[in-house]
């Protein structure tokens, strides 16, 4: 469909020169709202450091990083050889910061998806279908938020084992629920716009509708939580790791001031290196989410 009463439905038909600019116009403004949010830019300068330092944690530090390298509790600076200084193992604490962050990140980013995917599946379901499925779909997601979420995800994480799988199994079952929710609030208020049920008179099936145009345009604030999700999931590792049920095999920056914990008070730059960079890894996330959520929130966008 190429016209309807409602814009919206131009802006996401796949066919026509009218649909095609409209989506293009609209998206070219998002992008300028996002540049003009300075905390946006900021963030995303930030968190594309982060992800350069985790990709190239390999190249810059090949090996294990959990190898003993030098003697142990090495100040910054106190050999050029390893600038943030050593832990109580005389580990090298950049290169446990930079394979830290490719684990962490990867959890984070993994966890993110699965949530989101979960979430939007069950939402649209419910909000789509409503009647009886409805409220199964949204006393099944009320399940998940009985129990308090950190302590869900130690319970899991001790249950299944400390590996990094089960690490993201934990994390995206405490995340869906909310992206659940958001999803059937955002379908239910595009479920009885003007162009859906224009789409009905025509004879679109209601999978067509449904995936095709309602959504596509209830999508935006989920992308916008999904940012979010991934700065929790950050936190959840740390909090998982710090208290010793994370992968042993795997650098992390929680586990990091776990090990560091005993030491604060003579060495407290073995909690305070790592801390600064989850951080600035969820400051980064959450300045990225503010300038999605701006870009793509249109009443915050006229205003």
């Amino acid at each position: 469909m190429t016209s309807s009463a409602d814009p919206t439905l131009d802006a996401l038909a796949p066919a026509g020169a009218s649909g095609g600019k409209a989506r293009t116009k609209r998206d070219h403004r998002a992008w300028q709202q996002f540049l003009r949010h300075r905390g946006a830019v900021a963030g995303a300068v930030l968190l594309a450091l982060i992800v350069i330092v985790a990709l190239g944690a390999g190249w810059w530090y090949p090996g294990d990083p959990l190898r003993i390298v030098a003697a142990p509790e090495l100040w910054p600076f106190e050999q050029l050889q390893y600038p943030l200084g050593t832990d109580a193992l005389g580990r090298d604490i950049a290169a446990l910061l930079a394979h830290g962050a490719r684990a962490t990140l990867a959890i984070g980013l993994v966890a993110s998806l699965a949530a989101t995917a979960i979430g939007v599946s069950i939402g649209a379901m419910a909000a789509w279908w409503g009647g009886w499925l409805d409220e199964v779909l949204m006393r099944f997601t009320e399940l998940f938020q009985i129990v308090p979420n950190v302590v869900f995800v130690l319970t899991v994480v001790a249950i299944l084992g400390p590996r990094i799988e089960n690490t993201v199994i934990a994390v995206a079952l405490v995340s869906w629920p909310p992206i659940a929710r958001l999803t059937r609030a955002e379908c239910l208020s595009f479920k009885s716009r003007e162009f859906v049920q224009a789409c009905r008179t025509v004879g679109l099936s209601p999978w067509r509708i449904a995936l095709r145009e309602v959504l596509p345009n209830a999508l935006p604030p989920v992308l916008v939580m999904g940012t979010l999700v991934v700065a929790g999931a950050i936190l959840y590792e740390s909090v998982i790791a710090f208290l010793g049920l994370g992968d042993p095999n795997v650098a992390s920056w929680g586990r990091q001031i776990g090990e560091g914990r005993t030491l604060i008070r003579s060495s407290w730059y073995l909690c305070a290196e790592p801390g600064i960079a989850i951080m600035l890894a969820v400051l980064a996330l959450n300045l990225v989410g503010d300038g999605l959520n701006d870009a793509l929130n249109p009443s915050l966008r006229k205003r």
